[in-house]
């Protein structure tokens, strides 16, 4: 039995639909937590959607210097200190590194027949630390998105065709049409470690959301090195509970691991009034 220090959640697919902005009610499910403990937002987008999809709609509040955001799964970290978001590292590819992502990403999409013009936004998106390959661009709707793949088995096949190809960097499956590259061992659980080290907490301490925890999938790290993760896809409503409940449940009284789901569904849903 213990209290979570840290909760940590993916963004598309977790907190919000793919390039969606999130809900009044999550704006105060998160200004809520962040009245009590840290959170930290890890996620394969750009800085820039970060700010589209959640900082725009938090409002200006004190409890800033407790949010933590890391985009592009981990291989970015920055913080809000002295007024403005200080780039803590970013763990950029080279030149050759993207460049060779490039090419087996479209070379891939176009053997398994995935790859069109007809799309919202590029399909290859080169983010500094990361190449993603989106196959119908970063703006398509997201109902379109979802019944592109609904069993992950197209990304599947071209992570695999990637990853074969790509040894030395790192392949995962991403949101529900992506895939992301990144250096070998720079993923979520790189980005977890880091902060562990900056708020000197343990595993046991960090209770993750996110929607792709299967093997393959981006969030998969994370779980591999002992966070407690749970597969939440965040539809927050308006739920009527007492903010000292809700004190209780995040500072003070323990949550069994044996019940990791509901205690995120309860940590999630005291903080949303």
């Amino acid at each position: 039995m213990r209290p979570y220090r840290v909760a940590m959640f993916d963004l598309d697919g977790t907190l919000a639909a793919s390039k969606s902005e999130i809900s009044p009610a999550t704006v105060h499910m998160l200004r809520t937590l962040l009245s009590a403990i840290d959170v930290c937002i890890i996620s394969g987008g750009r800085f820039e959607q970060f700010d589209a999809q959640v900082l725009r709609h938090l409002g200006e509040f004190c409890d800033l210097k407790r949010l933590h955001l890391m985009p592009t799964c981990g291989t970015r970290y920055l913080r809000w200190q002295r007024g403005v978001w200080d780039e803590i590292y970013f763990e950029k590819l080279s030149s050759d590194e993207k460049n060779r992502a490039i090419e087996v990403l479209r070379d891939g999409a176009e053997k398994l027949g995935f790859w069109t013009n007809a799309t919202w936004g590029p399909a290859l998106e080169d983010r500094g630390s990361q190449v993603t390959y989106s196959a119908l661009g970063q703006g398509a709707p997201a109902d379109v998105k979802l019944a592109w793949d609904p069993d992950n088995s197209k990304k599947e096949a071209l992570r695999k065709f990637a990853a074969d190809r790509l040894p030395d960097l790192e392949v995962k499956s991403g949101g529900s049409t992506s895939i992301d590259v990144t250096r070998r061992g720079i993923d979520k659980a790189y980005g977890a470690r880091k902060l562990m080290l900056a708020l000197r907490v343990t595993e046991r301490e960090i209770l993750f959301f996110g929607d792709r925890l299967d093997p393959e999938g981006n969030d998969y790290p994370i779980k591999a090195m002992g966070i407690d993760a749970s597969r939440f896809m965040v539809q927050v409503t308006r739920f009527r509970r007492s903010r000292r409940r809700f004190a209780r449940a995040v500072r003070s009284e323990p949550l069994r691991s044996s019940e990791i789901d509901r205690a995120g569904n309860d940590l999630l849903r005291t903080a949303a009034w």
